[in-house]
């Protein structure tokens, strides 16, 4: 989804956290008055108003009185006096990824650590840029989201020349298999599975699938949705699966929704990768003359902020993004604190839930 057509609030806040996330802006670091930012990013008081609040309830902000608006800072100490844990994501600032690092923070600040973030953009070099960075600095422990997991890790070396430094490590999302490593992550054949039954219940048999398969997420939820056809008895036409990867998400997916939009016999409904490739569908559906859910019930994966920030609400998988950077950096400080307890640190695999609203509905048997 474009950044852009997010209501201009969130806009504000995405920008905000990436500035913090990135350490543009430092702890303590006092931030713009409300009129100073609205003249800055072309946006109203209130709008300012809106973003800082949420900024300052989910803990990245705090107001001092009379003062102003300030970043937060971990327990009241120097950062340089705080041991570091690094986490390495495939994004920092866009869609559920802030998410899951307040989540670790909120834990491991509580515990006297700082983290020190890095990007991979989900690409394989920098990955391992990312890695060789990581091996300079003196961290306890590193949190990662494997990079373009379905397509193997050439960066192997680094995270075995870390482990052999002692360093532990937790991934998150999926997990490199050859690597001996806890990871939590959430059941994603169990999700496309459970997404599909929900489209076959309402009567849906033409269910196209959007799937992003250079990651292990998207692979998974690609065999649920094959593996709830099999088992209804229900044959998958293959014009139906759309597969694609990291570099070709933002226009793979929508050429083949509308190619498959203008077919004699379109498709009655649409599982998407994640919410925000759904919300980005709402475009594809009207440019075709039609709506969701009258004529194309529409599902997303992730239940994040998009799911409720369109017109029509959608009916989603929930991804318990702040849980699971609580529960990554709980195994960390476990693996960090008690070393030699490491067998006792198990993986932690979420059952999937789903959530409806109002972008399915009933048809006909027969579609």
């Amino acid at each position: 989804m474009d950044a852009r057509s997010l209501p201009k609030y969130l806009q504000l806040k995405r920008e905000i956290e990436s500035q913090i996330f990135s350490g543009r802006i430092a702890p303590d670091e006092q931030l713009p008055s409300e009129h100073e930012m609205a003249r800055k990013f072309g946006v109203s008081r209130q709008t300012v108003r809106q973003a800082i609040g949420e900024l300052v309830q989910e803990g990245l902000l705090y107001r001092i009185q009379g003062k102003g608006t300030f970043c937060a800072k971990a327990n009241g100490r120097k950062r340089s006096d705080m041991p570091v844990v690094g986490i390495m994501t495939t994004y920092i600032s866009e869609y559920i990824f802030p998410a899951i690092v307040r989540g670790a923070e909120k834990v491991l600040s509580e515990k006297g650590y700082r983290l020190l973030l890095f990007n991979t953009d989900n690409n394989k070099d920098k990955e391992r840029e990312c890695l060789e960075m990581i091996m300079k600095h003196p961290v306890s422990g590193l949190i990662a989201e494997p990079t373009k997991s379905a397509v193997g890790n050439p960066n192997l070396s680094g995270y075995l020349v870390l482990q052999g430094q002692s360093v532990p490590i937790v991934m998150i999302n999926a997990r490199y298999p050859e690597l001996e490593c806890p990871s939590v992550q959430l059941d994603d054949e169990a999700g496309g599975f459970k997404a599909t039954v929900h489209l076959i219940e309402l009567g849906h048999r033409r269910i196209a699938g959007f799937f992003k398969t250079d990651d292990l997420q998207g692979v998974n939820r690609l065999k649920g949705f094959l593996r709830a056809h099999f088992e209804r008895r229900i044959s998958v036409d293959p014009e139906l699966i759309v597969r694609y990867d990291t570099e070709g998400k933002f226009d793979t997916p929508l050429k083949e929704a509308a190619r498959l939009l203008a077919r004699k016999e379109r498709p009655t409904a649409f599982i998407c990768y994640n919410d925000e490739l759904a919300v980005r569908m709402l475009d594809v559906v009207r440019d075709a003359g039609l709506s969701v859910p009258d004529d194309l019930s529409l599902v997303g994966y992730d239940d994040s902020f998009l799911a409720t920030a369109t017109e029509v609400k959608l009916t989603t998988i929930v991804h318990p993004q702040a849980r699971m950077g609580e529960q990554a950096a709980d195994m960390l400080l476990k693996m960090i604190e008690q070393p030699r307890d490491l067998h006792v640190v198990r993986s932690i695999v979420h059952t999937p839930e789903l959530v409806v609203r109002q972008s399915t509905r009933r048809i006909a048997a027969d579609g």
